[in-house]
């Protein structure tokens, strides 16, 4: 048996409570941690900016609710890429990086969690391929020197799309503070993805795993990767879970869901909890104890 944390994602919970009713619904729920997000939205790239009494209000709400936050999902470079031809974007690339970088320093987040992404509305090119490695190069400089994990996301996109590719990646960019994020559901829709042995072959690259669920690409269906209800979708959690329970991953999971926009997000979380309880119990993961 191991005893994993699991966390939700941000965008699951009703958007218009404040820091501290939304720390409270999380533990509500039964789940031991938050994932922040940063997304491409101006309303949430502007949390960057942040003033230290912000800062300092959204620490008081954590720790007076008794409640943290594993890890920053930093989708915002969809908009401002890495690997863009636009020498402008990359620099707001970098700034953005840097910014996320202090913000997880000033709340106590260990873990910003990277879009695999070298460009997502340009076109993609060998220089963006190439850019995206420069730039993620110095990412990772800047990411050591608070000593702030990275961890590369397997994507809803060819470029990376697996544990495999982000391990090709650590080859080139060799530091310990540069890891993956593997998105079960993301993973599963590629048909070139052997599920079980990219975890396999990488379990010592994992800094933490999202749990969702996808339709696979097929020669005639782009695939689905966003709000496909758990259980409908072609996952197959309970063998992914059941490896990794044989690997020894002892990190955290996060439920990753969209529903704050739902007409009843609670509902549909709670559902989504006892889903994964189930299996929890299955494949022997007890979930880490609640404070």
């Amino acid at each position: 048996m191991t005893i994993n944390a699991l966390g939700i994602y941000e965008k699951a919970l009703p958007p218009k409570l404040n820091w501290e009713q939304k720390f409270n619904l999380v533990h509500d729920l039964g789940f031991n941690f938050l994932e922040f997000s940063i997304d491409e939205s101006d309303e949430r790239l502007q949390r960057l900016d942040w003033s230290k009494a912000q800062r300092s209000e959204f620490r008081q709400a954590m720790w007076k609710t008794n409640s943290r936050i594993n890890t920053l999902m930093l989708s915002g470079h969809r908009r401002f890429p890495l690997g863009s031809a636009d020498e402008h974007v990359r620099e707001q690339s970098l700034e953005i990086m840097q910014k996320a970088i202090d913000l997880a320093v000033d709340l106590g987040i260990r873990n910003i969690q990277l879009a695999g992404y070298d460009v997502y509305y340009e076109p993609k090119t060998v220089q963006s391929h190439e850019l995206f490695l420069e730039n993620l190069q110095k990412c990772v400089d800047m990411a050591a020197k608070k000593l702030v994990m990275l961890s590369i996301e397997t994507m809803d996109d060819p470029f990376l799309n697996s544990l495999t590719k982000i391990s090709q990646v650590k080859t080139q960019i060799k530091s310990p503070w540069l890891q993956g994020y593997p998105d079960l559901g993301n993973i599963s829709a590629w048909p070139e993805n052997d599920v079980i042995v990219d975890l396999e072959n990488n379990v010592d690259n994992i800094a933490a795993i999202h749990l969702k669920d996808t339709k696979k690409v097929t020669p005639t269906f782009k695939g689905q990767f966003k709000e496909v209800p758990f259980g409908e979708g072609d996952v197959d959690f309970l063998g992914c879970l059941k490896a990794l329970v044989r690997l020894g991953y002892s990190g955290s999971y996060t439920v990753e869901m969209w529903t704050e926009s739902a007409a009843d997000p609670t509902t549909e979380i709670k559902q989504a909890k006892l889903f994964f309880d189930q299996l929890f119990k299955q494949v022997g993961i007890r979930q880490e104890a609640l404070n």
